[in-house]
């Protein structure tokens, strides 16, 4: 009976449907284990296909395909430690969630997820059976359980397992980042500790995929649920943990406790890791955006930078004859700061062109949101002629309180394949500004110092596509605007509720009429790093028809 067990945990970023790519990283940590010492070396849910697959898991060829490579794995693997690898199971005839044990040139064990998640950006119900609760099995004698991802967030499987003799509970899971996430997760896995007596691993993926950014944020446990490992948030990493038989069980001996960063730097991080991994998982390396002088793009461009390296990021001023000096200067200093590359393409001839082509049928109107409208469109045009050309990804960059608004054109600046800064509102951009000013981190491609003008920050916004025009003579002021908007969106509260926290009712249902009207532009925006749990898209899914109102 041996009295250690040395567990490596592979905190790694798999590429949903890369099967070969991801079953390398996977043998590549298994050696790595090997030469190591580890008795088990742990990779986390669906690591074989990549995760969320989403409906490509439906397609047969793509199980079949998976499955094999598992199968092929265990081969390979035989010699040497046990390999936890999560893919895709077919048993009579249904689809699970599992989670494969390979050991001794085989497929030792295989574990079903029983509680599927169907709720937020979670749709497992509609893809995958529930499996009965699974008993532990047995790596070099230590009787381990393995509740999936979901099954830790609920008593039962936990329970079940401690009671059908499991002595550690090492929980795969693909989890992904919202505020807040990090002191949720340790929460649950505190109160199976404290239930079962047992100690838990709990072991996350990182990585962006489309719009979900999953942030590792691995740890350790011990029964009382003392931390005694925490995996550092958003980095791959490969961690080995030794647990030592006691009187009173297994336990985990001491390893490194990684600080999880404050909410602020943790946005940001997730949005610079959801840009560069959804550039690079799409075969994108360089990137393109409209720099206007102000706070949006200015922001959008230092996350770029920082994900892709100034080299390959590409900033245009499209100026029109409402573009003021101080714009020009400021996206110029800006662009300098970050070090990229910064282009001019004036709008002025391509907007009078456009004017004078529409003149016969807008004669006897008078110049309007129509006219400001299609300066954006040919801003639009502009920088997807610019994208086309060069193989550069365009980024949009309205943030949430615009998105929330539709104050935004589309097919203008809404134009592009990606907006990291989606779900972010716009007095958050302030003080992700401010901070991205006064902090640097080993993982940001751009430089450090003051990157985003103060001049930037402190302006009051304008889209500048009419004469003196500013944000807030359209919309109520962005603390207003922002506060209100957190109530509908976020909370769902009522328009008498909100009232009744002192928001003047005329304007809460302005913003609850505009909120709803932009419905079909969200319907068609680009996906987005998701920071909340009521980002736009999975998260929140309204009818673009939709005629109900709030009157009470």
């Amino acid at each position: 009976m041996t009295d250690t067990f040395n567990l490596m945990l592979a905190q790694l970023n798999p590429v949903v449907g890369d099967i070969a790519g991801n079953t390398a990283r996977a043998e590549a940590a298994w050696r790595r284990g090997k030469g190591e010492g580890a008795d088990m070396v742990a990779l986390t849910e669906m690591f074989v296909t990549g995760y969320q697959t989403q409906d490509l898991i439906l397609k047969p060829a793509f199980v079949t395909a998976a499955i094999a490579a598992i199968e092929a794995l265990a081969a390979t693997c035989a010699d040497g430690p046990a390999l936890g690898i999560g893919g895709p199971v077919r048993q009579g005839g249904r689809l699970y969630n599992g989670y494969y044990i390979l050991d001794g040139g085989r497929v030792h064990a295989r574990v079903l997820k029983h509680h599927l998640p169907n709720d937020a950006v979670f749709d497992e119900k509609r893809i995958f059976a529930s499996a009965d609760v699974h008993g532990p099995y047995v790596v070099k004698g230590v009787r381990i359980g393995t509740p999936i991802c979901e099954d830790a967030w609920h008593p039962d499987v936990a329970e079940t397992l401690a009671e059908t003799g499991a002595e550690i509970l090492l929980v795969p899971n693909g989890s992904p980042y919202h505020r807040g996430k990090p002191n949720l997760r340790l929460n649950l896995m505190v109160a199976r500790v404290v239930e079962t007596g047992l100690p838990l691993v709990y072991l996350n993926m990182v990585g962006g995929q489309d719009d979900q950014v999953f942030d590792g944020s691995s740890m350790v446990l011990n029964p009382g649920g003392r931390l005694m490992a925490q995996l550092p948030q958003f980095d791959e990493c490969e961690v080995m943990v030794t647990f030592h038989r006691t009187e009173d069980g297994w336990r985990a001996g001491p390893g490194e406790i990684a600080e999880i960063p404050p909410i602020g730097e943790a946005d940001y991080r997730a949005c610079v890791m959801g840009l560069g991994d959804y550039m690079r998982k799409t075969g994108f390396r360089k990137a393109v955006l409209g720099l206007s002088g102000g706070i949006d793009s200015a922001i959008v461009a230092a996350m770029a930078v920082d994900a892709l390296g100034p080299e390959n990021v590409r900033c245009v001023m499209l100026p029109s004859e409402f573009t003021s000096q101080t714009s020009l200067d400021l996206a110029t200093a800006a662009a300098r700061a970050l070090g990229c590359r910064y282009d001019t393409v004036s709008i002025t001839g391509a907007q009078a062109a456009v004017g004078e082509a529409l003149a016969p049928l807008f004669e006897g109107t008078e110049p309007g949101i129509t006219e400001e409208n299609i300066q954006s469109r040919l801003r639009g045009v502009m920088l997807m002629a610019l994208s086309n050309k060069f193989g550069e990804m365009l980024l949009t960059t309205g943030n949430k309180s615009e998105m929330a608004v539709g104050y935004c054109t589309i097919y203008g600046d809404m134009n592009g394949g990606y907006n990291p800064v989606k779900d972010m509102y716009k007095t958050r951009m302030f003080l992700t500004a401010r901070w991205r000013n006064r902090n640097h981190r080993p993982w940001m491609k751009g430089p450090p110092g003051e990157v985003i003008p103060e001049a930037i920050i402190t302006r009051p916004p304008s889209a500048e596509l009419r004469a003196n025009q500013r944000d807030d003579d359209s919309l109520p002021p962005y603390e207003v605007l922002d506060a209100i908007l957190e109530c509908l969106v976020e909370k769902e509260m009522s328009v008498a509720e909100i009232v009744a926290l002192g928001f003047d009712r005329a304007t809460v249902k302005k913003v609850e009429h505009l909120l709803y009207i932009a419905e079909y532009k969200r319907f068609q925006s680009a996906p987005g790093v998701r920071l909340t749990q009521k980002a736009f898209w999975l998260d929140r899914r309204y009818p673009v028809a939709n005629r109900w109102r709030d009157d009470g």
